[in-house]
């Protein structure tokens, strides 16, 4: 079941995408970001359990970022990210957001979902404040993509 996240997810939703930034592949988050931008959140549910989350950030006047795009390792390539990433899409529209981007080391995923490849350069600075907060930080080796929605 794909849904709006709620304070209670917090935990779950952490873990999860911590999970994945101790290897390296996104941001980490902290309860206190999770809390404060949970509005932007959508997660996969089953059986009580979240296995699977997707944000989208407000950046720019229209421009929407997805962040923390994860699934439970062994849920991977079953639907779940493409539920999720429709959904959060679909809200992304609501507020009057017309394009989206992503920072991923995974572009293959997004391109199948209609993201092109752009320079880094074109998008605004402002998005690149958290690029400090990445392990890879300076020697990024995340692709840049961005779609019309």
């Amino acid at each position: 079941m794909i849904r709006k996240a709620k304070m209670s997810d917090v935990f779950e939703i952490k873990a999860l995408i911590n999970s994945y930034a101790s290897e390296g592949c996104m941001l980490p988050r902290s309860l206190d970001s999770l809390y404060t931008t949970i509005r932007d959140f959508m997660v996969c549910e089953e059986n009580g359990k979240i296995i699977g989350c997707c944000g989208i950030h407000p950046d720019w006047e229209d421009l929407g970022e997805v962040v923390s795009f994860a699934v439970v390792r062994g849920r991977t390539h079953q639907g779940i990210g493409t539920q999720l990433l429709n959904a959060c899409i679909k809200d992304a529209k609501t507020v009057g957001l017309n394009r989206l981007f992503v920072l991923t080391s995974s572009p293959l995923f997004f391109k199948k979902k209609g993201f092109d490849e752009i320079n880094r350069e074109e998008l605004p600075w402002k998005i690149w404040a958290d690029c400090v907060n990445c392990s890879k930080y300076p020697d990024c080796d995340s692709v840049s993509l961005i779609q019309e929605i």
